[in-house]
């Protein structure tokens, strides 16, 4: 999964800090004031950064690091104590600690009328259980991560606070968000640096946060973000706000420190363990397990593809070649408790996230990397844009773009409620596949109105059966194929009416 400090008490933080501004209004009142932060700042530093040789900040003391899990989880922060708790802003803070999985703390400043000012560390805001041991005061410690609440009306009251969390920034550049009515599930990067090559892939790390104060009645939150990596350093600009859907406008400024011919953009990451396409593979009594079910694309021609996600057997990385992508992500469709049958994860709450570029990306590709995984607690998929053309070493990028949790986009088309797969029980040896479309008003009329294309580089299929769902009041395709001795076969159906797309285009990636 998701990653997946002498002690200074913090009134004597502030009362020290409160001395040294006397001293330094007195020396400096004939100066002129500080210039104002802006995001030029962060983008000013990445630039400096990417100039210097690569090296990893200190960790944190090795007591730290020799933690159990179970021990890190019994210290806990105190959210009446949370940045922004005593004061009519519109949002809290709250902060994680260091150790076990972060070996290394960020540093955390906020920015009020201009001000950049850095938050001190302090250990005193955690409360402490039975089994959490006493760990050193001194060496490089400071916070692991940051947690974000606000009031939104119609989410589940949690821990009796006004303010409800929706968005974490934890671990590497990973962070994760939810709308009002979701529960926590895949997780979003700054950046994706040689998934799945050979020679390992690379994690760029948010080393540094600037959180901008918001007002009484401010709707939105604005988070910069500095990150680091040995081939890449970056600065980052979120506008967050949350609710029925929690929408994030992400600004992006990256500098090539080598050349980068592998890069993610815009890269999600989920879990996929099993749903009806490999339920045989699972002694499992859920009838499905996962936080994404299948990559969305809408691509530059407008064409709006779907690709059921896999568990495979052995690593699959598949591209979606593209030029100027409108949009893709991670979607979770199954929104019933008994399509889980899971009453402590919550997978049907899991939220759906997706990527809109804010300017032309150029060629490349959306590309979709599935790992093996025999357990859920693994993140097994992978989504990001890859662009075609490698950024030079030296290069400074521009990259702008909308990220929404929540709710999957509307496309005009009818959707792929659920995939399946299985055995032919009668007549010549083969594979049955099964494809439900949800209701839709375009799926309205006699099945046999409908032109049905299916096809495979690979196999020849049957001609296929379209038919119509009681139970969901949508359309069902089924059809089959031989795989003979092939170990994989790619598949391709869509529904047509008087020559117009009326479903999603299924795209399918059978595997033996």
């Amino acid at each position: 999964m998701t990653a997946p400090h002498s002690i200074m008490s913090r009134r004597s933080f502030l009362a020290c800090s409160s001395a040294l501004g006397l001293i330094s209004t007195a020396a400096i009142a004939d100066t002129a004031p500080a210039a104002k932060f802006t995001r030029e700042d962060v983008v000013s530093k990445a630039r400096a950064l990417a100039k210097e040789t690569y090296g990893l900040r200190p960790m944190v003391p090795q007591d730290w690091l020799d933690i159990s899990y179970d021990q890190y989880k019994n210290r806990w922060f105190r959210v009446k104590d949370a940045l922004w708790a005593d004061t009519d802003r519109s949002y809290n803070v709250d902060f994680f600690l260091p150790g076990l999985y972060f070996p290394r703390a960020i540093q955390v400043n906020t920015v009020t009328d201009g001000v950049s000012e850095r938050v001190p560390f302090d250990l005193s805001l955690f409360e402490k259980g039975e089994i959490a041991p006493d760990l050193s005061t001194e060496g490089n410690l400071g916070y692991s991560g940051l947690r974000l609440r606000t009031e939104q009306p119609g989410a589940p009251v949690k821990q009796k606070l006004k303010k409800t969390e929706f968005c974490v920034f934890q671990g590497a550049s990973y962070f994760r968000a939810i709308a009002n009515w979701c529960a926590y599930g895949l997780s979003a990067r700054g950046l994706a640096l040689k998934t799945a090559d050979s020679d390992g892939e690379e994690f760029p790390e948010f080393i540094e946060f600037w959180l901008e104060a918001p007002g009484t009645n401010q709707k939105n939150i604005i988070v910069h973000a500095l990150m680091d990596s040995p081939s890449v350093t970056g600065a980052y600009r979120f506008d967050i706000s949350p609710g029925d859907n929690c929408i994030m406008d992400v600004d992006v400024t990256l500098f090539a420190r080598e050349e980068l011919s592998h890069v993610g953009i815009a890269p999600l990451t989920s879990m996929f363990l099993y749903d009806d396409t490999n339920r045989s593979r699972f002694d499992d009594f859920r009838p499905a397990v996962h936080d994404s079910e299948g990559l969305l694309i809408k691509n530059g021609n407008g064409e709006v593809l779907w690709r059921p996600l896999a568990n495979p057997q052995h690593l699959q990385v598949s591209s979606f070649l593209d030029n100027n992508p409108s949009g893709f992500g991670l979607m979770q469709r199954s929104r019933k408790l008994s399509n889980f049958a899971d009453l402590e994860a919550n997978y049907h709450l899991r939220p759906s996230a997706w990527v809109e570029p804010k300017q032309d990306w150029g060629k490349g590709a959306v590309t979709l990397v599935e790992i093996p995984a025999d357990k859920e607690i693994y993140d097994n998929i992978v989504a990001y844009w890859r662009p075609y053309t490698p950024y030079p070493a030296g290069a400074e990028i521009d990259l702008s773009y909308r990220l929404t949790w929540g709710h999957e986009p509307d496309m005009g088309l009818a959707a792929v409620g659920n995939t399946a797969s299985g055995a032919k029980i009668f007549g010549p040896a083969g594979r049955l596949m099964k494809i439900d479309y949800d209701a839709h008003p375009l799926l309205e009329a006699d099945p046999d109105e409908y032109d049905i294309f299916i096809s495979s580089p690979q196999v020849e299929t049957t001609k296929g059966i379209l038919q119509r769902n009681p139970e969901t009041g949508g359309l069902r395709l089924a059809f089959s194929f031989d795989p003979k001795d092939l170990d994989i076969i790619e598949l391709r159906a869509q529904l047509r009416r008087n020559g117009a797309a009326v479903t999603e285009v299924w795209l399918y990636r059978w595997s033996s």
